[in-house]
């Protein structure tokens, strides 16, 4: 059985623009659920950028141009694929970050690859393989989220397929497992178990924290939740935590119940980083 000092080992690390992922430090992924506007998103970019490079982390912004798996018909999606990826491509001019958005579509991959610097797959998409691949042929780097409906050891099937189609820049994100209905649970087991396949894995907090449909008409959260189990995940060893993150979640038009307010990141980042130098054996 491979130990824990073996990961490193394993990971071949790189980078993404500026952002570094496998190499032992840890990464944030963060920004708002959707593009809302190109004002919006800009300031959230600032600012969450700034807070991670306060604690001396790398940064990637996530937002996607469209939300395909809204629980309702008349939930905001976004601004759509050209808007959004116009917004994105400013965050990238402007603020200097890299990006990552996700796709739904294999017709989608070349248009957004031209414009973003990680494809995401989003976690209901984990297993189509077309898409997968499309993806991996990109020539971007690539993070699939793993499916509620899937076991960590599944997760080895969906390296094989990016690994084949050539992607030497994946990640695996961790979001949770669907316990009973309307309801999410992290084995935090899955953390070492996906990174003995040799890519750096991601902890998707908040994404964890959802209440699917627990609003009947939308996804509820449990926000409050967001420190501890960003805290557990970071003691596991994960190499990027991702979440979503609002100036004012009450009024984000996607995923609001389970985004970590703006006010609580600086102290969350701190936090996660020292438990992450000690777990690595470095000094706080």
């Amino acid at each position: 059985m491979t130990s824990e000092n073996d990961y490193g080992s394993l990971t071949k690390p790189f980078k993404v623009g500026n952002a570094t992922f496998g190499d032992g430090r840890l990464t944030i992924i963060a920004g708002p659920c959707v593009v809302e506007s190109l004002e919006h998103a800009l300031m959230m970019a600032r600012e969450c950028s700034g807070r991670a490079r306060e604690s001396g982390l790398d940064f990637v912004y996530k937002s996607s141009f469209d939300k395909a798996n809204r629980s309702s018909i008349k939930s905001f999606r976004g601004l759509g694929m050209e808007t959004g990826l116009d917004v994105l491509r400013r965050v990238k001019e402007h603020v200097g970050v890299p990006v990552l958005t996700d796709v739904h579509d294999v017709s989608q991959v070349a248009r957004v690859a031209e414009v973003v610097d990680v494809l995401q797959i989003p976690a209901f998409l984990s297993r189509q393989t077309d898409l997968i691949v499309e993806a991996a042929r990109s020539g971007r780097a690539v993070n699939v989220k793993k499916g509620q409906f899937l076991s960590p050891q599944d997760a080895r099937n969906i390296v094989e397929k990016a690994r084949e189609a050539g992607c030497d820049k994946l990640l695996l994100t961790e979001r949770g497992a669907s316990f009973g209905y309307n309801n999410l649970v992290v084995d935090m087991r899955s953390f070492p178990i996906m990174r003995q396949f040799g890519v750096p894995v991601v902890f998707d907090v908040t994404h964890s924290l959802q209440l699917p449909g627990g609003l009947g008409h939308a996804t509820g959260g449990q926000s409050e939740y967001i420190e501890p189990l960003a805290r557990a995940g970071v003691a596991c060893g994960v190499d990027a935590v991702f979440m979503e993150v609002h100036e004012c979640p009450e009024r984000a038009p996607s995923d609001g119940p389970n985004a970590l307010p703006l006010e609580r990141m600086q102290s969350l980042l701190n936090v996660l980083r020292d438990i992450h130098k000690l777990v690595r054996g470095t000094p706080a």
